[in-house]
């Protein structure tokens, strides 16, 4: 083994023989390890997002223990490095401030230590794209482990869906329909264990693209959290890591073009957050593929939505690993999918998804039985976005997908919070609602304003769906006609800043358009007038993120963070 363990880059810290190994190998030593825990042997970082603070991943602290017992099984040194864990919930103003942080310490924790290959332990919402990003940014073999969906809510005999059903029934507690005693019972029964939203949210829908991008185990990304199969899906991926390493299966060997499109295409069926989005451009292109919306628009209109999975659909993700889970949707999109794309078991898509059958079909559809038929998300253009922004059709009222209103603008969300509480409120359901200054510098981090909520003066009306348009994102469970990120954002002088009430607006979802009917001349005038806001931070992290986040439809990552070439190992003195 000696020529084969010189090749491995904790070789430089612990194999030579000089002064500085020598102090390396004597604190390992005062942790309690012998030279036999190492010599020779792969050093596996697990990068654990586990936290208090962060119940989608309560598990993975107990998850790690099973990584490490498969890293050794097969040979390897496991060490675990905690990282930043983004909670959805607890995280102020939004974690998407701090996604790319969290790229950076991932990227940052492997080039720094001794590490030959990491497993990279997420979840919920931003975990998943920060850690991956990092990850390639690195370059070194790594394997994701998916934190899994909690169990299906329960209220009165009902399942209920995180998010999804908070939403819908916040509405009918504002609208006056629900009691304060019935709203604390659902509060009780909708998150009923560890794990990450149960519906076709952000988290949910990143953990299958990682899947279908060859970069976890197969069938991995739908085992729910607290499933015996979670923690022997976690041992298998420390042992396979371990052979990663030796068959120097780095991620740029797996994250090709083709890889992405098979993800989109995934992402289509499965009815994915809009989020995807941002995260899967940001994640190519640290890869070196220059991947754009249009991309997205144009595979939305090949591949229809087959898993009927709230918010687009009626079932939850519990349902869809019982249907089979994503090697089973995989399986009935293979004519659209390149089945030959190398994945992290070092075999074809194709093989990983051999023999993977439907059990229950009404949650997982065929392409000729879809849930719904057009794309699970559109890409519209005009003089509103003339960089583009998303909706996601199969979730919103299909009255709305082709629509001309007046406009109500808020200049910023408290704004919008104090109007849209107001029972003399001049508006009509027709009425196109516009919230400025939420994107990724005017939020800042572009925060899940997107999901404006229904006046109260209409929803003693039972209007439940709108059109709604921001610079903002909106949580993956949440649905409804809501047209985002609007790119560029209004913070920066983009159109969207310019929306005076009263103007009108219109949406033609199959034509992909959005329109301000406001005159060329008339926009020059306001844009004439219009004076920057004044930065949001004036130092610190927030400052650096101000001063060089891009915007959504690229992916939101900092201009310093692409591939701008190789950084150079650390030198060992």
């Amino acid at each position: 083994m000696t020529g084969k363990t010189e090749k491995l880059r904790s070789h430089r810290w612990l194999g030579v023989e000089d002064l500085r190994a020598f102090g390396h190998r004597s604190r390992l030593r005062q942790a309690g390890f012998d030279a036999k825990d190492w010599q020779g042997k792969p050093v596996i970082g697990i990068i654990n997002t586990w936290s208090d603070l962060n119940p989608c991943h309560g598990h993975l602290r107990a998850r790690a223990e099973d990584v490490k017992r498969g890293v050794l099984q097969a040979g390897g040194f496991p060490v675990e490095l905690p990282a930043m864990s983004l909670g959805e919930i607890f995280v102020k103003p939004t974690t998407m401030l701090y996604r790319n942080l969290l790229a950076m310490e991932t990227e940052e924790l492997l080039r720094s230590h001794p590490i030959d290959g990491a497993v990279l332990m997420g979840g919920c919402d931003k975990t998943t794209p920060g850690l991956i990003m990092g990850a390639i940014s690195m370059g070194i073999p790594f394997i994701y482990v998916p934190a899994g969906p909690m169990l299906r809510g329960n209220w009165r005999g009902e399942y209920l869906g995180s998010g999804s059903d908070v939403w819908k029934y916040w509405t009918e507690k504002r609208a006056g329909n629900l009691g304060d005693a019935e709203w604390s019972e659902i509060e009780g029964g909708i998150a009923r264990s560890f794990g990450t939203c149960m519906v076709m949210g952000t988290a949910a829908t990143m953990m299958a693209i990682a899947e279908a991008l060859g970069l976890a185990l197969p069938g991995a990304s739908s085992i729910p959290a607290v499933d015996s199969n979670h923690p022997r899906m976690c041992s298998l991926a420390g042992r396979r890591i371990v052979e990663m390493v030796w068959e120097d299966l780095v991620p740029g060997k797996i994250m090709t073009c083709a890889a992405f499109d098979n993800a989109i295409r995934v992402h289509m069926a499965m009815g994915g957050s809009t989020n995807a989005i941002i995260h899967v451009i940001a994640m190519a292109r640290r890869a070196g593929i220059a991947l754009t919306m249009d991309r997205f628009d144009q595979l939305s209109r090949e591949v229809p939505v087959i898993a009927n999975v709230r918010p687009s659909g009626k079932y939850l993700m519990e349902d869809f690993f019982y249907a089979g889970g994503l090697r089973a949707l995989m399986q009935n999109l293979r004519e659209v999918l390149d089945l030959d794309c190398l994945t992290v078991t070092g075999q074809s898509i194709g093989a990983n998804i051999a023999g993977a059958r439907v059990y229950l079909p009404d949650v997982i559809r065929s392409l000729n039985d879809p849930v719904y038929p057009g794309g699970a998300t559109a890409v519209l253009k005009g003089n509103l976005a003339p960089n583009g922004c998303v909706i996601k059709p199969s979730a919103a009222d299909p009255r709305l997908l082709k629509h001309r209103g007046q406009a109500i603008a808020f200049e910023d969300y408290n704004h919008m919070l104090r109007e849209i509480e107001r029972e003399d409120l001049d508006v009509t359901p027709d009425h196109v609602l516009v919230l400025k200054n939420s994107g990724p510098k005017g939020g800042p981090g572009m925060p899940e304003w997107g999901m404006l909520p229904i006046p109260r003066r209409l929803l003693a009306r039972g209007v439940r769906d709108m059109i709604r348009i921001s610079d903002a994102r909106m949580s993956g469970t949440s649905y409804g006609a809501c047209i985002l990120h609007v790119a560029p954002e209004s913070f920066v002088g983009g159109p969207l800043a310019l929306v005076q009430t009263g103007d009108e607006i219109e949406v033609d979802v199959p034509a992909r358009r959005i329109h301000l009917h406001v005159s060329e001349e008339e926009l020059a005038r306001r844009r004439a007038r219009w004076t920057p806001p004044a930065a949001r931070y004036p130092r610190g992290y927030g400052a650096l993120y101000s001063a060089h986040i891009g915007q959504a439809d690229e992916g939101c990552d900092f201009d310093f963070l692409g591939p701008h070439g190789v950084v150079p190992e650390p030198e060992i003195h």
